[in-house]
């Protein structure tokens, strides 16, 4: 088999079989396939696209060029939550202990973030002493006894996907849903959970831009989870402004610690909920929708969900006096208001310029190697569909210095403030099932 036939298969519109693949993902791996002619197959993918099958074969080949995660000594049916991304996404800090309270092991490997905020791990490094360096013996251990646990990435998950990514990353091929639906969905089943949940965001601060590529993506990933066997479903959820009122670090844990305290911040309790609903349903916790979101309400307001979280951080190492007080959370010296110009009403937030606004601040990575800044971050005080007088206060930056221009004007820049009222965007599009 040669290289260059397989270029040429996809390029005339061929479909791969899934020897081709498996050569393709093995060779590129082991570094006999050289950059420029995986290159010229991912540009080929791009334009003429994958079948369902042909992605699935993917997927399966960046899982298996790799370790895959056995998650068998814990008991029950784990069960695995995904975002695509977004500004203010502290969803997995109120679904995780949510399940968690239900009776149901979430075992969750995550990574540091590079862009508008940290990721999972970097924002539960803002409670002091949390650790995420645990051995596989701990980790199985700690989902056994508290029904959660969350572990940084390690050992060698999906190094094709890896390798591809960075790949596409330079030669404009990212945007892909075949290549993005592979991607995701290969890390997931690597990581061993029994079943997934996905919540596919759509909107200006999502990675999709649009409802109709944002269902592509969502169509796309849970075909694979079907086609190898995993039960996926997906939630699209709008990304059309930040979630909840609070970006940056320590400023998610904050919020996402408040909801689980029972406080009512509408879109993260509702979309929360949701998420926790189809993540108990496939692990067969409960026998109907209703009776899930009736118990799991109840569980956010009783208190059962916030000492399934007081739980998780004690077990792994974390200060659980700054969950008990959220004000000893770490939070920057310097508050900046950003006043509205003039009265109406709010009609848009571009969130990818939010969280530019909270990169900016430090709350973000722009290189991989650039320090995060756990206490900086931005509080939005209105939001759409709110009414603001001129010289009343949209937003809130907390800053390590009393002046910053760069997140100040960007901040500025993403409220677009009218003389009509503009409807809440619906946060819940659809529910994608197999």
């Amino acid at each position: 088999m040669r290289m260059v036939d397989v270029i040429e298969k996809k390029r005339n519109g061929g479909v791969l079989s899934k020897e081709e693949i498996h050569y393709f993902v093995e060779g590129y791996t082991e570094g006999t396939i050289p950059d420029y002619q995986a290159s010229a197959l991912m540009m080929a993918v791009y334009f003429r696209g994958m079948t369902a099958e042909e992605t699935g074969t993917l997927t399966e080949a960046m899982v298996q060029s790799g370790d895959v995660i056995d998650l068998s000594s814990i008991h029950g049916h784990k069960v695995d939550k995904h975002s695509t991304g977004g500004v203010g996404d502290k969803i997995s800090f109120i679904t995780g202990p949510l399940v968690a309270a239900a009776g149901v092991p979430v075992a969750k490997m995550s990574g540091r973030g590079l862009g508008h905020t940290g990721g999972t791990i970097d924002k539960l490094e803002s409670i002091a002493g949390f650790n995420v360096e645990m051995s596989k013996e701990a980790f199985t251990a700690s989902v056994n006894e508290h029904k959660l646990a969350v572990a940084g990435q390690t050992g060698n998950l999906a190094p094709a996907d890896k390798k591809l990514y960075s790949l596409r990353d330079v030669t404009a091929t990212v945007d892909s849903i075949p290549l993005i639906a592979g991607s995701i969905m290969s890390k997931k089943l690597a990581s061993g959970a029994d079943s997934i949940v996905l919540d596919v965001k759509t909107g200006s601060g999502a990675f999709m831009k649009s409802l109709e590529d944002s269902r592509a993506l969502a169509e796309e990933m849970v075909r694979i989870g079907d086609h190898v066997g995993r039960e996926t479903l997906a939630v699209i959820s709008d990304m059309n402004q930040p979630l909840g009122h609070e970006i940056g670090n320590a400023n998610e844990i904050r919020e996402a610690a408040a909801v689980l305290s029972g406080e009512n911040i509408p879109d993260l309790r509702k979309l929360s909920l949701e998420l926790a609903v189809h993540m108990t349903l496939q692990a067969g916790a409960y026998s109907s929708e209703e009776e899930a979101r009736r118990d799991l309400e109840a569980s956010l307001d009783d208190g059962r969900a916030f000492q399934a979280f007081r739980t998780f951080v004690q077990a792994q190492g974390g200060d659980v006096s700054m969950i008990d007080d959220l004000s000893l959370l770490p939070r920057a010296d310097h508050e900046i208001a950003i006043p509205a110009e003039h009265a109406g009403w709010v009609q848009e937030i571009d969130a990818a310029s939010v969280g530019t606004a909270a990169m900016y601040l430090g709350a973000g990575r722009a290189t991989k190697d650039d320090e995060i800044d756990h206490g900086v971050g931005i509080t939005l005080k209105k939001k759409i569909g709110d009414y603001v007088e001129a010289g009343e206060t949209l937003a809130v930056l907390t800053a390590a210095s009393a002046a910053h221009p760069d997140a100040e004007e960007k901040l500025r820049g993403a409220y677009t403030i009218g003389a009509s009222r503009q409807d809440v965007p619906e946060l819940i599009h659809d529910i994608i099932r197999a």
